[in-house]
């Protein structure tokens, strides 16, 4: 009768513990929120959404996943049914996507509110309301994925064309260019430089009346430069008058008259000054080219002038050398 009497104590405690634990655990998971019943239908994969999966408003968990099946309404697509607490600020501009966490490949749904309000999507047969669904971040990226490996394929075939060994010859080839191109013009600008200090220069410096003349034609092409101004000036006044507003039509022959006579003008005295000033410029510029022709062939000539060059055979005054 004893050990009878222990196993029961034994069973009765066991009992009693057990009783315990489920209530506290029944305490423990007890959740007094109220739910209102939602509906998505999506067309796209919802690989790694499961049953009792989080719903959340802009990162805020405000519910579940209470099941996930097909759509009867629209065949191949899934049918997903989620608890969103009573207090959760969803209306009429709430839609919903997948979102993933980390790199676990679990999903949940994602609730934001959009700028503009969305036309909602007709309730199913269960007369639960419908949100709409957007296409994932994630799930763009899956569908664009082989057209972006299509380019990068391209660009990878492309950039092995440019850096084919043809181009890298080529390449080769035109630095060298390049380079001997530099030095050329290196040497140039040496050469230009000593011509200049050595020769230009005192030649310059040993011509006062080449230096005179030059400033004569300066004037007269300063002359003639304001005599184009006046005429320019008196252009401008006819053109003036001829853009007059409300004048009549007699002014505005009489502004083209004035036009053409200073245009005429221009033809008869400022032109032919020019021509004048360019012709004395020419010929300044071959005395200086004459000038700097002589020195360089006897440069001499800037220290000790030009001297007197001995007549030469059929010339008077010419002498023949005495013969040895």
């Amino acid at each position: 009768m004893e050990n009878k009497s222990h196993a029961l104590a034994a069973g009765a405690f066991v009992i009693v513990v057990a009783a315990l634990l489920a209530t506290l655990g029944m305490w423990l998971t007890r959740d007094k929120a109220s739910y209102q019943l939602f509906e998505l239908s999506s067309r796209e994969s919802v690989t790694g959404l499961q049953s009792q999966a989080a719903v959340r408003y802009k990162g805020v968990a405000v519910g579940k996943v209470v099941r996930i099946g097909f759509d009867p309404q629209v065949p191949g697509n899934v049918l997903i049914r989620i608890a969103v607490d009573k207090e959760a600020p969803v209306s009429e501009t709430t839609f919903a996507t997948l979102g993933y966490q980390g790199v676990t490949g679990l999903a949940h749904i994602q609730l934001d509110d959009a700028e503009q309000p969305e036309p909602a999507p007709q309730p199913g047969p269960s007369g639960l309301p419908r949100l709409p669904l957007h296409t994932s971040s994630l799930s763009q990226l899956a569908e664009q994925g082989p057209a972006l490996l299509g380019q990068a394929q391209e660009a990878a075939q492309r950039f092995s064309l440019l850096l084919s060994d043809d181009n890298l010859r080529h390449f080769g080839t035109l630095l060298q260019r390049l380079e001997q191109t530099t030095a050329s013009v290196h040497q140039l600008a040496q050469s230009l430089d000593k011509t200049v200090t050595q020769r230009l220069d005192p030649a310059l410096a040993s011509v006062p009346a080449v230096a005179d003349e030059t400033r004569q034609t300066l004037q007269a092409l300063r002359q003639a430069g304001a005599s184009a101004g006046r005429a320019a000036e008196q252009i401008e006044l006819a053109v003036q008058g001829l853009r007059a507003d409300g004048g009549p039509l007699h002014d505005v022959a009489a502004g083209a008259r004035a036009m053409t006579g200073a245009a005429e003008r221009f033809s008869r005295v400022t032109l032919p000054r020019v021509d004048h000033a360019a012709d004395a410029t020419g010929h300044a510029a071959r005395r200086l080219g004459r000038t700097v022709d002589a020195i360089g062939a006897n440069p001499q000539s800037l220290i000790y002038g030009p001297g007197q060059v001995p007549p030469g055979p059929g010339e008077p005054g010419f002498a023949a050398p005495p013969t040895q």
